[in-house]
């Protein structure tokens, strides 16, 4: 499956999204800065990756945290995952929160995130008196005793 991608003039130079190893579901999203941007601790910023896609019908995008930023460094993606729609069409931007206890620099090219392409099933809403019963019923947050 190919995926259009169209580069805006602040990533020029920086390669396209690819896969590190042949069995990755998740492809890297780079840092479109044009200068390095510093997030103190407890700070977010909405770093650019400088590309516009038109996704497929029926597929999402799922902007990921990278692992090795969040152990390292405690950078993670507040709305993890974020949710890029097949209708968009604007630059794709990543929301960073620093939870580390020093400032973070995002340089250019840095891999920031991962996306992930999934597939979407859209559902319709059918109002109802009541709902079929399970062994769990109501039961919420721990009541399953695991």
């Amino acid at each position: 499956m190919k995926i259009a991608v169209r580069r805006l003039p602040h990533a020029e130079g920086l390669p396209l999204p690819s896969y590190a190893t042949e069995g990755a579901a998740g492809f890297d999203l780079l840092a479109a800065v044009t200068t390095p941007l510093v997030i103190a601790p407890g700070q977010r910023a909405l770093v650019p990756t400088g590309l516009e896609m038109a996704l497929p019908a029926g597929h999402e995008l799922q902007v990921r945290p990278r692992s090795g930023l969040a152990l390292k460094h405690g950078i993670i993606l507040p709305n993890s995952p974020g949710t890029i729609d097949e209708d968009y069409r604007g630059e794709v931007q990543v929301i960073i929160l620093n939870t580390g206890d020093t400032a973070f620099t995002v340089e250019r090219g840095m891999r920031i995130a991962q996306g992930v392409l999934a597939p979407v099933t859209r559902a319709g809403w059918e109002e109802v008196d009541s709902l079929p019963q399970t062994h769990r019923g109501a039961g919420g947050f721990g009541s399953t005793g695991h």
